[in-house]
Formats: C-alpha cells, sequence, structure tokens
C-alpha cells in the first residue's frame, strides 16, 4: 500500500553581500581570530545591508528554490518561514514573500522556534502534506540577527550572522519503507524551563523594544549535544537506521565542538558531516537550508542519499528531520 511522502525538490539560498571577517570584529570589541575560531570554529559571516530586511533575504533564497525546482512561483500552494527576526511584529514575514512572489492564493505564516525553526517549519508542511492540506510547500529559514545583537558583548556578537535558505516541498508516493523519497521522520521537543539560558531581552508585550540576545553559552553548550542525540536516536529508532546508513549529517550551525560532539556521540563519521559555520557563523533558522543548499550544489548531496537534519534553539526547542533526497 503507498503512502503519501513530502519530497524535496529543490533549494535555494541567499547570503548579504556583507561579510564581516574575525580581524574586523576583533577591531570592534576586544576579542581575536584565534579565540573565535578556538571556540566555535567561525571565522567569518555575513551581515545585511542598511534597509535589506528578512523578507529580502527570504525572497532571494525562495526564488533560486523554485529555479531550481524548476517550478513557478504559481505552483505553490503554502508558505512557512520560520524566523526569529521578522520584519515587523505582524503581519508574517511570510506574507511579504508571498506577495514579492507575485502569489494571490494558499496561505502563508511564520515558525518561530529560534535556531530549530527551520526543522520545525519543514516538520509543519510534511504534517500539512501527509494531511491533504497542501501539494506544494516553500520552506525558508531566514534571518537578520545582525539587528538584535548587543555589539558591545564578545561573547554572542562573534557568533552570529544574517542569511537565508529555502526548499520546495511537493506530494509523492511512496512504498512505505525507508528506501522512499522524502521525509521518513521528523521528531520535535521543547522544554520551557531553559528559556532564560538563551533569549532576547524585549519584546513588545514584555519591554515594548526589539531588546537584544542573551546567551549563558556554557549552559546551552551543556544541553545540546544531550538534547541533539535524543531526536536523532528517536529517528534512528523509528526507522530502523543507524549512523552507518547516513548519506549526509546536516547539523545547525551554531558551533563547532558542539557539531563535532554530537556526531562523535552517535558514531557519525566526519566526512558524513556538513559543516559551513566557519563561513556563515550562526544563522539560526537559515543554517540548516544554508547547509542543505552549499553541499546540494557542490554535489556532495545526491538523489537516494540519506539525509539527516538536526536542530537546538532557544526556548529550549530541538528537533530533527530524516530524509531521503
Amino acid at each position: 500500500m503507498s503512502v503519501i511522502r513530502s519530497t524535496v525538490i529543490g533549494c535555494g539560498s541567499y547570503l548579504p553581500a556583507k561579510c564581516l571577517t574575525n580581524a574586523e570584529l576583533s577591531g570592534m570589541v576586544d576579542t581575536s581570530d584565534e579565540w573565535i575560531v578556538q571556540r566555535t570554529g567561525i571565522r567569518q559571516r555575513h551581515i545585511a545591508a542598511e534597509g535589506e530586511m528578512t523578507s529580502d533575504l527570504a525572497l532571494n533564497a525562495a526564488r533560486a528554490a523554485l529555479e531550481n525546482a524548476g517550478m513557478d512561483a504559481q505552483d505553490i500552494d503554502t508558505i512557512i518561514l520560520a524566523t526569529a527576526t521578522p520584519d515587523y511584529t505582524f503581519p508574517a514575514t511570510a506574507v511579504t514573500v508571498q506577495a514579492g512572489l507575485g502569489i494571490h492564493h494558499g496561505a502563508a505564516f511564520d515558525v518561530h522556534a529560534v535556531c530549530s525553526g527551520f526543522v520545525y517549519a519543514l516538520t509543519t508542511a510534511d504534517a500539512y502534506i501527509r494531511s491533504g492540506m497542501a501539494k506544494r510547500v516553500l520552506v525558508i529559514g531566514a534571518e537578520t540577527f545582525s539587528r538584535i545583537l548587543d555589539w558591545n558583548d564578545r561573547t554572542t556578537c562573534v557568533l552570529f550572522g544574517d542569511g537565508a535558505g529555502a526548499v520546495v516541498v511537493e506530494t509523492s508516493e511512496g512504498a512505505g519503507d525507508i528506501a522512499d523519497r522524502g521525509v521518513l521522520t521528523s521528531h520535535l521537543r521543547s522544554d520551557g524551563r531553559h528559556k532564560e539560558k538563551l533569549y532576547v531581552d524585549g519584546g513588545p508585550s514584555a519591554t515594548q523594544t526589539t531588546g537584544h540576545l542573551r546567551m549563558e553559552g556554557r549552559e546551552v553548550f551543556k544541553h545540546a549535544v544531550g538534547m541533539i542525540t535524543d531526536v536523532i536516536e528517536d529517528a534512528f529508532n523509528e526507522t530502523g537506521t543507524t549512523a552507518d546508513d547516513l548519506s549526509w549529517f546536516i547539523p545547525h550551525q551554531a558551533n563547532k565542538r558542539i557539531i563535532d560532539a554530537s556526531a562523535k556521540k552517535l558514531g557519525i563519521a566526519p566526512e558524513k558531516v556538513v559543516t559551513t559555520v566557519d563561513r556563515h557563523g550562526n544563522t539560526s533558522a537559515a543554517s540548516i537550508p544554508l547547509a542543505l543548499d552549499t553541499a546540494v550544489r557542490d554535489g556532495r548531496v545526491k538523489r537516494g542519499d540519506l539525509v539527516l537534519l538536526e536542530a537546538m534553539g532557544g526556548g529550549f526547542t530541538w528537533g530533527s528531520v530524516l530524509l531521503r533526497w
């Protein structure tokens, strides 16, 4: 008996033109290239230009994904945009992208799960497709974290960057086994008890300001590896797969030490890990689709590959998606 699958048929990304290196940052705050690389693996990040908003980044990534999929924007019936840095409090940034693409039908909405946003959005798209509520979904992760950073705080301003990535997901049929193309399983978690370990100290209801990102770095690191491995083991158990079956592991690009520690704990070979944090920094909800698009375009990810996505973000939120490309 056949089952409905959500198959990724195209991907795209966009990075702002301005590239901020560690050397340049060392002239702004008390830090150094050596310090940043040793602790995070980050060497540079991209920063949105003045007047360049999250919707602009998202729209560029969306157009690239549609072109890669060979699809017209009018074929899309749902847009799900993951972001923690929307253009405005409302409306959703997704509707600005919808208008920019010239789409006047269907639905468009934002998902807010910070760095886990893309995993949450892709899981939501999969649920819409499997339920019959959508046939073709544009899933986007886009952020302008440079707008919520305290540029005097050397512990956080060196970590984040701006960017956007997108995928086009459409309905397909599969046999119901792990050989199917498309999303095979998704697992989402959250635990609000840890909110103050990673948050923004502003908001329309709390302070009527945008606020700045605040983080307890050691606490986040301590929880990250355990939480990440939890949802990945769930994915393996659900599908009867193991780390050896993976073609590629594409984690949230927050910190190379977290990525390496997670892969080691799970027994994932280093050569299977896609890492772009050195070039992009932590782009929150944009980091996984940016890394995915990088690996697709350079030829690493090929049709039929088994790909594992995972992320953890403020909240805490975390999750995994196992899919066959």
